[in-house]
């Protein structure tokens, strides 16, 4: 199908990324823009821009009748999403066709198949991939839950059915603390996703975050390896690298294998990413959820595959087959990614958004900066606090954590405070370069807590670093 223009239904460095792939395709961008974002970097590099309501994501970027009213009276053919927002509402894909309009991305069923998690394990275990123990299908009454726990086994980590980003999460280790946190994280979950809807599996402690990045065109799919993102904060990915240093070789062809069976079995188009526990003691990985969408921590996969995935996202949203056969895709050397966001880490992440009075940022072979910045433009409070992510690619994951530390180095953004101080401590961190973390790692590292085993680091440095 031809599409000659694009409208951007998102913001920040996506926005920019997607306006650079698809200029790079010759195609016309129209960026959407709200009350608070007309002077961003994404609206001055688009070939147009059109307004879709007020500075709160609510009445702007999450208003589905203005973004796709904007975007038909733009004149565009197709929407991209982005990651966030809209990008995984199923019913927003099927506004966008039925107005005659390319959705780059997932069919709208197969938003809605993938983005129910208890759906998701179901095709996941249909297609022989592992899943962790727990229920069946979504559990909305408590003595249900109960008794589901009882048969899984506690610890339980109660999971909202829709949604992600780590909202509706709770961790129960017995009966009492799951009659008090499932309703919790049912409400959570329904104010968030407006589906109160949750399931249980067995907890399982001290777990690797892997990913499998695949493409696919509706019948085939390929994989581009795997991303690991265990250091978290929040359950939110502060670092991301590729590819995974703690697999096995023959660990990695498991893994990477099952995510293009599951793929195909549910004929995935586009860019997605299968999430998986890694239990490093017993070898094991168990799918938990898919993204169907593109990633935030796609680059790495970019920069140790060679392959443009936001550029292969519109190729196959035009109709084209799978470009790539399994056996084009090579990994080379390793890639690291540092989220840069607006907090103060020397104040319990504080968001702090503000003007941006100098910026220069870092270069050199292996290094790209994605990012929403300029000097002299003003960071709104409205929205998620990423600025921008700094990836450094080179041969080994030593000499990424170096160049890394280079680069984080040469990046200055002054007028408001950043994570950047966060990354440069990591990044010479014992434990970090010994690539000796998990899910909760971070979240102990940065209390200052004495971390047992082989992950055994300084206190956080990071009030230090910060000033």
């Amino acid at each position: 199908m031809s599409i000659s223009s694009i409208f951007i239904a998102n913001r920040g460095e996506i926005a920019v990324r997607i306006i650079r792939a698809a200029r790079e395709l010759g195609l016309r961008t129209v960026q959407a823009v709200s009350a608070a974002d007309g002077d961003m970097l994404a609206a001055r590099l688009a070939d147009a821009v059109a307004p879709v309501g007020p500075a709160h994501a609510t009445k702007s970027y999450l208003n589905q009748e203005a973004v796709v009213r904007a975007a038909v009276e733009s004149g565009c053919d197709a929407v991209h999403p982005g990651y966030g927002f809209l990008s995984e509402n199923a019913d927003f894909a099927q506004k966008v066709e039925e107005a005659g309009l390319v959705f780059i991305g997932p069919r709208p069923d197969t938003i809605r198949q993938m983005g129910d998690k208890a759906r998701a394990r179901r095709e996941a275990q249909a297609a022989g991939v592992p899943t962790v123990p727990g229920t069946e299908g979504v559990v909305v009454e408590l003595d249900t839950a109960r008794a589901e726990a009882a048969r899984i086994g506690y610890p339980v980590m109660i999971k909202a059915a829709a949604g992600g980003g780590g909202r509706g999460i709770r961790v129960a280790r017995d009966e009492a603390e799951l009659s008090t946190q499932f309703p919790q994280a049912s409400g959570e979950a329904r104010a968030a996703f407006g589906d109160g809807g949750l399931y249980l599996e067995r907890f399982i402690d001290r777990v690797r975050h892997i990913e499998v990045q695949v493409l696919g065109d509706g019948t085939r799919a390929v994989h581009l390896y795997e991303r690991e993102c265990s250091l978290q904060r929040r359950r939110q990915k502060v670092w991301e690298e590729a590819p995974a240093a703690c697999l096995s070789p023959e660990q990695r062809a498991a893994l990477c294998a099952s995510a293009v069976r599951l793929a195909e079995r549910v004929g995935y188009r586009g860019a997605g990413t299968l999430e998986y526990l890694f239990d490093e003691t017993t070898g094991e990985f168990f799918f938990i959820e898919m993204n169907t969408r593109i990633q935030v921590e796609h680059p790495v996969t970019e920069m140790v595959t060679g392959i443009d995935l936001v550029r292969a996202m519109i190729r196959i949203a035009m109709g084209e087959t799978l470009m790539y056969r399994q056996d084009d895709i090579v990994l080379s050397g390793h890639a690291i990614e540092a989220r840069i966001c607006a907090e103060d880490p020397a104040a319990d992440f504080r968001p702090s958004p503000g003007t941006v009075s100098t910026l220069a940022v870092p270069g050199g072979l292996g290094v790209r900066f994605d990012t929403l910045l300029y000097a002299g433009y003003t960071v709104p409070p409205f929205y998620d606090s990423l600025l921008g992510k700094l990836i450094a690619h080179d041969e080994s994951r030593a000499a990424a954590i170096i160049r890394l530390d280079r680069a984080l180095g040469e990046l200055t953004i002054e007028g408001l405070p950043t994570t950047a101080p966060l990354h440069r401590a990591l990044a010479v961190d014992p434990a970090v370069k010994a690539g000796a973390v998990h899910t909760r790692w971070l979240e102990t590292w940065l209390a200052g807590a004495p971390l047992a085993g082989p992950s055994t680091g300084p206190a956080s440095p990071i009030i230090a670093t910060s000033a």
